[in-house]
């Protein structure tokens, strides 16, 4: 059974019940936002699944230099407050640098090192510092074994609470597959693992200046992770990612989640027993 970590009114791992991570890849604008969220908390608490609202205030890691990145810092995380304090709800946003980490743990209850990031030894050990949650995204260049090494520089930098998140691991050219060995293979090392769906259907650079996706594959790839066992879902969803300003091909709309959350849900219901 994995370490359970409490995050703002919820708890995740554990042995509990699966745990969802959702919401726009990147913050478009307040009003986009607070829409998205509000479609999103509902949603949720229709399926009665306990939730943490993600959004991104700079993508920093971009196909092109021209790509959207989003408000930045000091607006994204106001924004982030605001669905916070307005919904009740948990959130959680990227990190890139160590200087980022501090103004971001006075707003986020998870910090979020992404899958690029994941060898920073300075930004592990300053985001373990502040003692908040932290969820860690496998690389795609990182074997499921090789996360220890992340760990335990989490864990000397006085870190508690860490999630492990499998996205995919690259597959040739602008393609990225799934092992769901991976799970299996970071589970005894005692954290909550979480399956990021939709970036593991992403292209890196599948159309030239952007990423693309293969959304279609969101929902059997995410029933086949709840089947090998997972503590949370982690899922980007856009009002209508066809007009999304980043990763669109690879999000999925509101009602499709909900779809997908209540099959994922079932299985996790029958695993358990």
């Amino acid at each position: 059974m994995t370490k359970e970590i409490p995050i703002g009114n919820i708890k995740v791992g554990g042995g509990r019940r699966i745990v969802l991570i959702a919401g726009p890849c990147v913050i478009e604008s307040e009003a986009k936002l607070m829409k998205a969220a509000e479609e999103v908390v509902k949603t949720a608490e229709g399926l009665k699944v306990p939730l943490i609202f993600k959004s991104s205030f700079d993508k920093a890691n971009r196909s092109s230099a021209s790509s959207y990145r989003g408000p930045g810092l000091k607006e994204g995380l106001r924004l982030l407050l605001k669905v916070k304090e307005t919904f009740n709800v948990p959130v959680i946003s990227d990190v890139h640098s160590v200087e980022e980490v501090g103004p971001a743990s006075e707003v986020l209850d998870v910090l979020q090192i992404p899958a690029f990031l994941c060898r920073q030894t300075d930004l592990i050990a300053a985001a373990a510092r502040t003692g908040l949650p932290v969820n860690v995204k496998k690389g795609q260049f990182l074997a499921p074994w090789d996360i220890i090494n992340v760990i335990n520089k989490f864990k000397e930098a006085g870190g508690e609470d860490l999630m492990l998140t499998e996205r995919g691991v690259s597959f040739g050219y602008n393609n990225l597959v799934v092992d769901f060995r991976a799970m299996s293979e970071m589970r005894p090392m005692g954290y909550p693992i979480i399956f990021d769906a939709t970036h593991s259907v992403q292209l890196p650079g599948g159309a030239g200046k952007t990423s693309s996706g293969q959304r279609q594959y969101v929902a059997p790839l995410s029933r086949a992770a709840a089947a090998v066992g997972i503590d949370g879902l982690f899922m980007e969803v856009h009002p209508c990612p066809d007009e999304a300003l980043c990763d669109g091909p690879n999000m999925v709309s509101v009602p499709e989640m909900a779809g997908i959350v209540e099959q994922v849900l079932a299985i996790d219901e029958a695993l358990r027993g």
